[in-house]
């Protein structure tokens, strides 16, 4: 992305990003697959002590025979430490979240210890042997419920699908090939898609392609639910640079108006301003996923000015200012259209100007603050916070019940989110 702005500027990210050219190379790969007289393939990409790969492993029996595909099954190991540098939080989390997913799909799933490494051996030797016998999407499920459930029954396992000796090495290098990082990812035809909350898109891509009867979708709770009652807390840890914060902040907003929380915007630096790597893969598969959300949520994205650096240090030492005049949100959002949707240059004068004014502020006042420090205390606090919560990563959000906090990460769960503050006012 970074080399894309640099060298042809915002309309070559929203050429990049864009339906139109999407369209295009899904026609262009299915031709060649036409050809070249090749089946459909997707491939799975499995890392079996990764509890979003548990979930997905209850999913691929159902997978394979509702569509005309052929599953080509991976295994993979952990990803390494440059995509996922806060590991220990990121572990911890997906525990978390694996088994709030579980309870609004139907799924099954205990929040407990990552399995220890012999067991993640023995469950490799045991798929791998499901693979060569053309038995993974049975096996899979099996495997991950002992892993995560019943670590007893990998004998029993072992006797049924056999074990023998895996190549993760192969499937991480097939991985790297194909352009990913992370397990429980599929791929298709150019696109890839991560874990059971991603499954949607694929499967509507497969039945366009008239290789199903379709059937039900598999999405979280959608947005737009109402309640009454008490109020609650709500922090949201955000960051303009992120794409994902961007897509997140005028759902959060509508959130606000619609439940009865308390909302409060909580800045951070970005990861890498924060010292944390983004390696140039997972920044582009960011980007082609931030844009597949933002056409089904409807939100305007694909003409990039990258906000990194100076421009955010500017945004955030007039956000304390905004919020004192009551336009924080207002501000926020104004920015994250210029950066991800109009290419708008907000480290310019003139682009800054341009946000600070249809955010209802006025340019003569907020031109002085540009200039102040203190905002830099505020932001390290919000980090801090973030960091307590065991979260790194942004848009992440703390539901405050009295004592009670219930914490998630992502935009793609803030129907979770919603669900959660309408148990507990409903209760």
């Amino acid at each position: 992305m970074g080399v894309l702005l640099r060298r042809f500027g915002p309309p070559a990210v929203a050429a990049l990003t864009s339906s139109r050219t999407l369209a295009a190379q899904r026609w262009r790969r299915e031709a060649t697959r036409r050809l070249r007289g090749a089946p459909h393939e997707v491939h799975y990409f499995h890392q079996v002590d990764d509890p979003y790969g548990a979930l997905v492993a209850q999913r691929l029996a159902a997978f394979v025979e509702r569509w005309n595909v052929t599953l080509v099954p991976w295994l993979v190991g952990a990803p390494a430490d440059e995509v996922m540098p806060e590991r220990a939080s990121a572990m911890s989390f997906a525990l978390r979240d694996a088994a709030t997913i579980a309870q609004h799909l139907n799924l099954s799933f205990v929040p407990s210890q990552q399995p220890p490494p012999e067991a993640t051996v023995r469950a490799n030797r045991i798929l791998a042997s499901a693979i060569a016998r053309g038995r993974f999407a049975e096996a899979a499920k099996d495997v991950a419920r002992a892993l995560f459930v019943d670590p007893t029954s990998i004998g029993a396992l072992e006797a049924t699908y056999g074990a023998t000796e895996a190549d993760l090495a192969r499937g991480d290098a097939k991985r790297k090939q194909l352009g990913h990082y992370y397990g429980a990812t599929f791929f298709y035809g150019g696109e890839w898609y991560w874990g059971v909350d991603r499954l949607h898109y694929l499967e509507a891509r497969l039945e366009a392609l008239g290789l199903g009867d379709g059937g039900p979708t598999f999405e979280l709770p959608p947005e737009g639910t109402r309640a009454s009652g008490r109020r609650l807390r709500l922090e949201a840890f955000v960051s303009m640079r992120s794409p994902y914060s961007y897509l997140a902040l005028p759902r959060v907003l509508s959130l606000s108006d619609r439940m009865p929380i308390d909302l409060a915007l909580r800045p951070v630096l970005p990861m890498v301003m924060r010292g944390l790597p983004v390696p140039s893969v997972k920044r582009m598969y960011i980007l082609k996923d931030a844009a597949r959300e933002a056409r089904r949520l409807a939100i305007p994205f694909g003409r990039v000015s990258d906000p990194l650096g100076a421009p955010i240090e500017r945004l955030y030492a007039l956000f304390p200012w905004a919020r004192s005049r009551g336009r924080e949100r207002d501000l926020l959002w104004s920015f994250g259209r210029a950066a991800w949707a109009e290419g708008i240059d907000t480290g310019a004068d003139a682009g800054m100007r341009k946000v600070v004014e249809r955010a209802g502020l006025t340019w003569a006042d907020a031109e002085p603050h540009l200039r102040e420090e203190g905002w830099r205390d505020e932001i390290e606090a919000n980090r801090r916070a973030l960091v307590a919560h065991d979260l790194w990563g942004v848009p992440s959000f703390a539901l405050f019940d009295g004592d009670e906090v219930f914490t998630t990460w992502g935009q793609d769960r803030i129907g979770l989110l919603e669900a959660e503050i309408a148990r507990r006012v409903e209760a």
